[in-house]
């Protein structure tokens, strides 16, 4: 049987205890717009087909319920780890931007394939990344 093909990743996310901390940090300090806002989770435009998951951590490891079907529990403890994609010419933008809003860099990596990355964390600890290509074999600029 031949395996059907994945078309990319829809969305990603992260767990996080202060919601009202986690909106101010992904509306405002990265500009994301907020396109649904619930008690467990706020989803956010992270570019074109892409969404990033803002979990309230704790209260979404049991299943819902919903007119179109049951949506699995799940959790997780500890610090996660997502990258935004930016082009190579804003890296020095974006630094100094997280800078301006006192958004600690807590490091810089250059990759051996020439792309270069910005790590920093959101309000909960979650380690962020800014990375321009080329990164992956698969990362077109």
């Amino acid at each position: 049987m031949k395996r059907p093909a994945i078309a990319g990743i829809l969305e990603t996310a992260v767990y996080v205890d202060d919601m009202d901390a986690a909106h101010a940090f992904y509306s405002e300090v990265l500009g994301l717009k907020r396109m649904v806002a619930g008690e467990r989770l706020y989803a956010y435009d992270a570019g074109p087909a892409q969404v990033l998951l803002v979990f309230h951590r704790g209260h979404t490891g049991e299943d819902v319920e919903t007119s179109g079907g049951t949506v699995p529990g799940h959790d997780t403890n500890g610090h996660s780890h997502f990258a935004f994609k930016i082009a190579s010419d804003e890296m020095r933008a974006w630094r100094r931007y997280l800078q301006e809003t006192g958004t600690p860099i807590i490091s810089e990596v250059t990759w051996p394939a020439g792309g270069r990355s910005l790590y920093f964390n959101d309000p909960d600890g979650n380690v962020l990344e800014l990375a321009s290509a080329p990164l992956w074999p698969n990362f077109l600029a």
